[in-house]
């Protein structure tokens, strides 16, 4: 990037200071090509993105444990491939968000959008508001804590992790699910195929606990929830069970 973008771009050079950068003053790919710039041990851990004005793939990629606050909704996509930043949205966030995670901490403060988390292999995803469709979809070790309503076929073929689900659920909740752990403390409207309510054991109260400690939920106990996960009646092919392959 040439010196008189940066100087735009970054509004405080201060090295205790947030990096801050106006995304109505550069271009979102000078700001990820900066995020994935930033060297290990760098004074420069706090980042700022003001303006994103829904701009997708905002932060996506980010390798490094960088503090990122983005001031605004976005698009598609936001943090993306996330490995080790603490990534938080201070609005809504577009389809996608948090998308093949890798670890850390995603945050968004408002609603997020369809399949949200998709694919995740590790982290942690939080979103304080509602959640739209196919939230968890396929997951795969991510945990994901959603404080309001998820919608329909949510954590739908879900490997493995754990999907927090403060609010209620919409139809076809953990269809073909596998051994994701699905917590719920509101309603399910239905379940999806090979889903099915199960023990609320010990260790599950404890697993629980751990999340809501972790997503700083402090209005909500285990014992409030329901788990639901695989019946494993899919896992190998049986003619009674053609209709729901």
């Amino acid at each position: 990037m040439a010196t008189s973008n940066l100087a735009k771009a970054v509004t405080h050079e201060d090295q205790h200071a947030a990096k801050v950068f106006d995304l109505s003053k550069t271009t979102l790919r000078e700001l990820n090509q900066a995020l994935h710039d930033a060297s290990e041990g760098s004074n420069h851990t706090n980042w700022e993105i003001i303006n994103p004005k829904g701009s997708h793939a905002v932060a996506v990629g980010v390798e490094l444990p960088l503090q990122i606050d983005v001031r605004g909704s976005v698009g598609y996509y936001c943090a993306g491939m996330n490995q080790n930043s603490t990534i938080t949205v201070h609005g809504s966030a577009g389809p996608g968000v948090a998308e093949n995670m890798m670890s850390g901490t995603v945050v968004v403060k408002g609603d997020a959008s369809q399949y949200a988390g998709a694919t995740g292999r590790g982290g942690l995803l939080v979103i304080e508001g509602n959640a739209s469709s196919r939230c968890g979809i396929s997951m795969k070790g991510i945990d994901i804590v959603v404080r309001g309503n998820v919608g329909h076929m949510s954590a739908f073929m879900a490997q493995s992790g754990n999907l927090v689900i403060m609010g209620d659920a919409g139809d076809a909740l953990g269809d073909s699910i596998y051994e994701a752990r699905l917590f719920v403390r509101g309603s399910v409207k239905s379940l999806g195929a090979d889903c099915i309510e199960k023990e609320m054991r010990p260790e599950h109260i404890e697993i629980l606990q751990g999340l809501l400690d972790r997503a700083g939920v402090t209005d909500a106990k285990p014992q409030d929830f329901k788990r639901y996960g695989s019946a494993r009646t899919l896992y190998n092919f049986n003619i009674d069970n053609a209709d729901a392959y």
